[in-house]
C-alpha cells in the first residue's frame, strides 16, 4: 500500500485536505479516486490509513492507526565524506531504506570531490526529496534529516555511541569495536565514513579527540558509497534479527 509523508498532526475520524505534491502524485500518477486507501505518516511519526473523500482537491478521512513500528532500535546516523559523481544520492537512498534515521555529508581533507557553499543548499534539497521517496518506498515512519557539515567537530554531538570507519583498523585485524559498541544497545550512533581518499590523520585525531572510536568493517576494503550500507546492514542484524 502507498505511503505518504504529510506535515498534518494526524489522528483517527479526522478529514484533512492534503499537501499538493501529495495530490498530484495520488491523483494524477496513482490515478486513485474516491475510496481509494493509502497510509499517511505524520509528523510525530504516527502512521495512519486514509480514504479519499473528495479528489479535487484531495481531502481524505484519517481512519485507524497503523501501529507497527518498522525503525532500527537505535538511531543511526551515518556521516560520509563527500565524492564524486552520484554517491551522495545513492547513498542517501539506500541509507534510507535500511534505517538510518540521520544522514550527515562533509567536505573532507582528502576527498577527490567538494561542494561548493554556493551549492549546499540546492543539493540538500534534492537529497531531501530522495530520502522522502526512499522513505515513502521503504514504508518508513519517519524521513531521515540529510545535511552537510560545515566543521567535522559538529558532527556526532548528542549520539550516545561514536565510530569511524577507518581502514587501518581493519588491516590490523580490529573487528571487535562495532559488535561491542552495539552490545551496549545504545539509543544512538554516529558513524562517520571517509570519501575515496580516505579519512586523514588529522580528521581522525579530532573525531578521536571528540570520543569516537576508529572501527573496522571486516577484511575486505569496501568503496565509500558501500561502507554505510555494510554497517547499517550489520546493525539491523545485530539489534533486530539476532
Amino acid at each position: 500500500m502507498q505511503r505518504f509523508f504529510t506535515e498534518h498532526l494526524l489522528h483517527s475520524q479526522q478529514t484533512v485536505t492534503l499537501e499538493p505534491a501529495i495530490a498530484k502524485h495520488a491523483i494524477k500518477v496513482l490515478r486513485y479516486d474516491v475510496g481509494a486507501v493509502f497510509e499517511l505518516a505524520d509528523p510525530k511519526h504516527r502512521v495512519y490509513q486514509a480514504t479519499v473523500q473528495i479528489t479535487d482537491p484531495l481531502t481524505v478521512e484519517i481512519g485507524q492507526e497503523i501501529t507497527k513500528n518498522v525503525e532500527l532500535p537505535i538511531a543511526v546516523e551515518v556521516v560520509c565524506g563527500v565524492s564524486k559523481g552520484d554517491k551522495a544520492e545513492w547513498i542517501v537512498q539506500k541509507a534510507t531504506e535500511l534505517g538510518a534515521s540521520k544522514i550527515g555529508f562533509f567536505n573532507a581533507q582528502w576527498g577527490t570531490a567538494r561542494w561548493p557553499a554556493e551549492r549546499i543548499a540546492k543539493k540538500m534539497d534534492r537529497l531531501a526529496t530522495i530520502a522522502q521517496n526512499a522513505a515513502e518506498q521503504s514504508h518508513r515512519n519517519l524521513v531521515p534529516e540529510v545535511t552537510m557539515y560545515a566543521k567535522l567537530s559538529d558532527v556526532g554531538v548528542d549520539a550516545a555511541v561514536k565510530l569511524v570507519a577507518y581502514e587501518e583498523s581493519a588491516k590490523q585485524g580490529e573487528h571487535a569495536a562495532l559488535v561491542s559498541a552495539l552490545m551496549l544497545h545504545p539509543a544512538s550512533l554516529c558513524v562517520v565514513f571517509g570519501p575515496e581518499g580516505g579519512i586523514s590523520p588529522a580528521e581522525l585525531a579530532l573525531l578521536q579527540a571528540h570520543g569516537f572510536t576508529p572501527a573496522g568493517l571486516g577484511p575486505r576494503i569496501l568503496r565509500t558509497e558501500t561502507a554505510p550500507l555494510y554497517l547499517l546492514s550489520a546493525v539491523s542484524v545485530l539489534t533486530e534479527l539476532a
